[in-house]
């Protein structure tokens, strides 16, 4: 038995103040409604439940990070170890001055940009177009509209799979294209973000465009993981899938969407291995007709 199974058996719900549950269904949690049972989910009381749960695994069995699940597929065997996902403890928004906000891990962007926007701070409307939490987005640089995570992020407080809790500053992110060198089992619990003074109702008025750009543009009301691919250089993933013949193409329950084609959709009940596997079958014609190899945008996880 090696150390990572040792340390699930001695988990148990008795050890935290919120609440630790074994062998807990995803599905329900992430947009695709696809998918497997993590074989524990820790929705932490406040920060002090959490380091001390970590602290107490010590490093000694997988973790992860869940947000609202937007860009994520969780493979059909579940998730080993423990998710942890971050509740209303972690989804507080305050204004600091000087045009920063301090942001939980667990705020939505919607709630960032709003706050912001009331506060009168401009430069933060592009968060009203990502469809996560503060950790997720800043875990992966995301970004809309053409700006990202790293035009703004002042720093982030992190704790470590250990339960130690530091705070980065963003350079020692070292950020690309939806992505940071942020260590697995890292938990990102707040950041902060600075914009520039701004006209609360010019702010506004470009989060409604922003809005109604997404409503016009993507499949929102569809079971969808977001942007699948990663945009290569000089182009865009949905105009590669698109001349690739793959706009509507199905595999089981999982489609490529007929209004924007970077979005895969669950259909009905398809299989997380369907989605997985379409999204496979959309690179391979992509590489095969147009010669680029799209690199996958969605976080994919667990056993298959």
């Amino acid at each position: 038995m090696d150390s990572g199974t040792t340390a699930a058996t001695s988990l148990s719900p008795d050890m935290v103040r919120g609440k630790l549950t074994a062998n807990a269904p995803l599905a329900p949690l992430v947009w695709f409604k696809a998918g497997g049972a993590a074989d524990w989910l820790f929705e932490p009381a406040d920060l002090d439940d959490l380091t001390r749960f970590l602290g107490t695994v010590n490093g000694g069995m997988q973790v992860m990070a869940l947000g609202l699940g937007s860009n994520l597929i969780v493979r059909d065997g579940g998730v080993p170890g423990v998710v942890i996902r971050l509740g209303k403890a972690f989804a507080k928004v305050r204004d600091l001055g000087d045009c920063v906000l301090e942001c939980g891990g667990g705020a939505s962007g919607i709630l960032v940009a709003s706050t912001a926007r009331d506060a009168g701070i401009a430069g933060l409307e592009f968060l009203r177009g990502i469809p996560g939490t503060v950790g997720g987005f800043v875990r992966m640089n995301g970004g809309a509209y053409g700006r990202e995570v790293s035009d703004v992020l002042v720093d982030c407080d992190v704790v470590l799979a250990d339960g130690t809790l530091i705070t980065l500053p963003a350079r020692d992110l070292r950020y690309t294209y939806r992505h940071s060198a942020l260590p697995d089992g890292a938990v990102v619990v707040a950041a902060r973000f600075r914009g520039q003074p701004g006209d609360p109702v010019a702010i506004g008025a470009e989060m409604d465009r922003i809005a109604a750009a997404r409503e016009e543009s993507q499949p929102l009301r569809s079971k969808t993981g977001g942007s699948t691919f990663k945009n290569p250089s000089g182009d865009k993933a949905w105009r590669l899938v698109d001349a690739a013949g793959c706009r509507g193409l199905t595999m089981g329950g999982a489609q490529v969407s007929e209004k924007h084609t970077n979005f895969l959709i669950n259909t009905g009940n398809a299989t997380s291995a369907e989605i997985e596997g379409l999204g496979e079958e959309v690179r391979r014609r992509v590489r095969a007709s147009q010669g680029v190899a799209l690199e996958w945008e969605i976080q994919r996880v667990g056993r298959p």
